[in-house]
C-alpha cells in the first residue's frame, strides 16, 4: 500500500506540471499526514535543519562563480591558450574541447554551464575548419559533464550536505576519476580519427614545443583560482563555504582584469545564479520533506531486509541501482534525480558497506550518464540549440553513445577498483 501510494502521488503531482520539488513534497507531506498519524511539523524541522547547514550555503557562492566564469570570456583565452598543443595530435581541436572542459569544470562546477560555455566557443570556429559536426557536439556533450566530476563540484556539495559526507574528501575523490574519465574520451577521439582522418583537417601549420607551452602558460589565472579553492579546502585552511566565497571574490577580479567582464555581466550573473539555486533549492525542499516520511517509516531499512533476503548480494544488488539510475536519467535531470534518490539509494549501499565517498563518486558519475541521455540530456538540449539546429537533438544523441558507453566502462573499474578514488583522499586526509 505504501508504495502504490508513494509511486502515484508522485506520478499524479509531477503529471499535473507541478516543480518537481513539490511534487516531492507533497507526497512526503501527504505520507507524514496519514502514515504517520499528522506529523507533518517533522516536514518542517528537517527542512530548517537542511537549510540552515553552513555547508549548504556554498551551493549558491559555487553557482556565482560558474555564472561570472561563463560570462566573462575567460572560456575563448583558455581555448586559445590550449588549441596549439593538439594540432599534431590526430583529432586536434577534438581533443582541446575535452581538456579545456576538464580545467573550466575544474572552476565552474556546473555540466550544463561548462558545456554551454566551450561550445560557443569551441563550435563556430570548429565548423568553419571541417570538422565533422556531430563528432565536435558530441565530444562537447561529453566533455561537458566533467563539470560534475571535476572539483568543485554542485553535485558533490549537495551529496556532502545531504548525507553528512565530508565535501573536501568528495572533492579530492573526484579528480582521479575525473581525469581518467578525460584521457578515455581523448583516446576515444584519437582511435576514431586515426581510423578515419576525414574527420577532422589537417594543421597546415605546426608550432614548436616551445611556442605551445608559453601559450598554455597564459591560463595561469584559471589554474591559480582552482588553486586557491582547492587547496584551501585540502589543506584545511578554509571551509568548502569559504573557499567557495574567496574563489567568488577571485572570479570577479580575474573576470574584470583578465575577460570581458561589466558591472551588467556581473548583475546578469547574480539574477541568473538566484534563479538556478532557487530551482536547486526547491528540489532539496521536496526531497528533504520525502526523505523524513521515508526514513521515519524504516523504508530503507526495510529495503535493505529484503534486499539481503535475495541472495543477490551487495554487488548485484549495487547494479540494479546502477540499472535504476541509468533508465531514470532519461526522464530526470541529474541533480534532481540525485537529490530525489539519495534519501533511499545512500542508506542502503552504506549498510551494505560501500564507502560513502565512494558512492559519491559513482552517484556522480550516473547523473553525469543522464546529461547526454535524451530524451531530457540537457547537455544535448543546450548544444543542438547552440549550433541552431545544424545538429539536430537525434544526431547530437547518437554522437554522444560513444562517451555514455565510456561513462558505463568508468563505472565498472570504479566498481572493480574503488582505490582509483579513494586512494587520494586516504592520502590528504
Amino acid at each position: 500500500m505504501f508504495w502504490t501510494t508513494l509511486i502515484s502521488l508522485i506520478t499524479v503531482t509531477a503529471a499535473s506540471a507541478a516543480a518537481l520539488g513539490a511534487a516531492l513534497g507533497l507526497t512526503g507531506m501527504f505520507i507524514l499526514h496519514f502514515y504517520v498519524g499528522g506529523a507533518t511539523s517533522l516536514a518542517m524541522d528537517a527542512v530548517w535543519n537542511v537549510f540552515n547547514s553552513f555547508t549548504l550555503s556554498a551551493i549558491p557562492l559555487f553557482i556565482i562563480l560558474g555564472e561570472i566564469l561563463l560570462r566573462s570570456g575567460l572560456s575563448e583565452r583558455v581555448y586559445s591558450a590550449l588549441t596549439p598543443a593538439f594540432t599534431r595530435v590526430p583529432g586536434g581541436l577534438l581533443h582541446t574541447n575535452i581538456a579545456v572542459c576538464t580545467i573550466f569544470g575544474a572552476v565552474s562546477g556546473s555540466s550544463l554551464s561548462t558545456a554551454a560555455a566551450i561550445g560557443s566557443v569551441a563550435y563556430p570556429e570548429m565548423k568553419k575548419m571541417g570538422y565533422n559536426k556531430e563528432l565536435v557536439v558530441g565530444s562537447l556533450a561529453g566533455g561537458g559533464t566533467l563539470g560534475l566530476l571535476i572539483p568543485p563540484s554542485l553535485s558533490f556539495l549537495i551529496f556532502g550536505a545531504l548525507t553528512e559526507t565530508s565535501i573536501g574528501k568528495l572533492f579530492v575523490a573526484g579528480v582521479v576519476p575525473g581525469l581518467m574519465v578525460s584521457l578515455l574520451f581523448m583516446g576515444y577521439i584519437f582511435m576514431r580519427c586515426v581510423y578515419d582522418s576525414s574527420l577532422y583537417p589537417r594543421q597546415p601549420i605546426s608550432i614548436g614545443f616551445w611556442n605551445t607551452f608559453l601559450g598554455a602558460l597564459r591560463i595561469w589565472p584559471i589554474l591559480l583560482l582552482i588553486l586557491a579553492i582547492m587547496g584551501s579546502i585540502t589543506f584545511g585552511w578554509a571551509t568548502p563555504t569559504e573557499a567557495a566565497a574567496v574563489g567568488v571574490a577571485a572570479a570577479t577580479a580575474i573576470a574584470f582584469i583578465w575577460g570581458d567582464f561589466t558591472v551588467a555581466k556581473l548583475l546578469e550573473a547574480f539574477y541568473k545564479s538566484v534563479q538556478l539555486y532557487a530551482a536547486i533549492g526547491l528540489v532539496i525542499l521536496g526531497a528533504t520533506i520525502l526523505a523524513q516520511s521515508v526514513a521515519i517509516l524504516g523504508v530503507p531499512q526495510m529495503i535493505l531486509e529484503t534486499a539481503a533476503n535475495s541472495g543477490i548480494g551487495p554487488y548485484g544488488i549495487l547494479c540494479l541501482i546502477i540499472l535504476i539510475y541509468l533508465l531514470l536519467g532519461c526522464i530526470f535531470d541529474g541533480l534532481s534525480l540525485m537529490i530525489m534518490t539519495l534519501p533511499i539509494v545512500f542508506p542502503l549501499l552504506s549498510q551494505l558497506g560501500f564507502d560513502p565517498i565512494w558512492i559519491g563518486v559513482l552517484i556522480t558519475i550516473l547523473i553525469e550518464v543522464g546529461q547526454i541521455t535524451p530524451p531530457v540530456g540537457l547537455n544535448l538540449s543546450v548544444l543542438s540549440a547552440l549550433t541552431e539546429d545544424e545538429v539536430p537533438l537525434g544526431r547530437a544523441a547518437v554522437a554522444a553513445i560513444p562517451y555514455w558507453i565510456i561513462f558505463v566502462l568508468a563505472i565498472a573499474i570504479l566498481a572493480v577498483f574503488p582505490q582509483i578514488a579513494l586512494f587520494l583522499p586516504q592520502l590528504v586526509f
